[in-house]
């Protein structure tokens, strides 16, 4: 059985269920609004690509590899997926990564949300002492949202990963703690509660 298991988790703002072949479709769909799967410096499947995404994610998962989540909006409709990944059960340590979401989404509660989530089932049920979060040097925006949540930057692994279209990239790893947890879940739940 993998570490973490699949689960489904839900707040008003969205919901994490487990990744299936049947998200394919709508996930198809929503990669092909605003040119998501031409970003160089980041991983969308273009629609074409999306079942094959799919059953990848799902082949790493039947070896422990990840736990895939398909990301619905507040309304059910598939917009996005995560997993969690790198799990280190020993060590209780997890990254929350592969994550997007759909272009209509973005710069809304759904992420601040599902980040709510997945940390706090990773601190509060699974015992975790750290998530980590990593992403190209040059993905400003992701950099950004991470540094938001309060994670703090552990540093930068140099040609770490070679990209589809070939250039080299260098990866930013950030990480929250758990004695961080108490003040990071306190902020992200004024974030998504306070009045707009």
């Amino acid at each position: 059985m993998s570490w973490p298991a699949p689960i489904s988790l839900h707040r008003e703002e969205a919901a994490l269920v487990p990744l299936s072949r049947d998200h394919a479709g709508a996930l198809a769909a929503e990669s092909a609004v605003g040119g998501l799967s031409k970003l160089w410096f980041t991983y969308v499947p273009a629609p074409e690509e999306m079942v094959a995404g799919i059953e990848s994610h799902l082949a790493k998962q039947a070896q422990g590899e990840m736990t895939p989540f398909c990301v619905l909006d507040a309304e059910g409709r598939p917009a996005g997926s995560t997993t969690y990944c790198s799990p280190d059960a020993e060590n209780r340590r997890v990254e929350i990564g592969y994550t997007w979401y759909a272009k209509r989404v973005q710069r809304s509660a759904v992420n601040t949300a599902c980040k709510r989530m997945l940390l706090g089932h990773a601190f509060e049920t699974l015992d975790c002492i750290a998530v980590e979060f990593c992403t190209h040097v040059l993905n400003t925006p992701s950099r950004r949202a991470i540094e938001r949540l309060g994670a703090k930057l552990d540093g930068i692994r140099r040609a770490h990963r070679i990209m589809p279209n070939g250039t080299i990239r260098d990866t930013a790893v950030y990480s929250i703690t758990a004695p961080e947890w108490p003040a990071i879940r306190a902020h992200l739940d004024w974030q998504l509660e306070r009045p707009r």
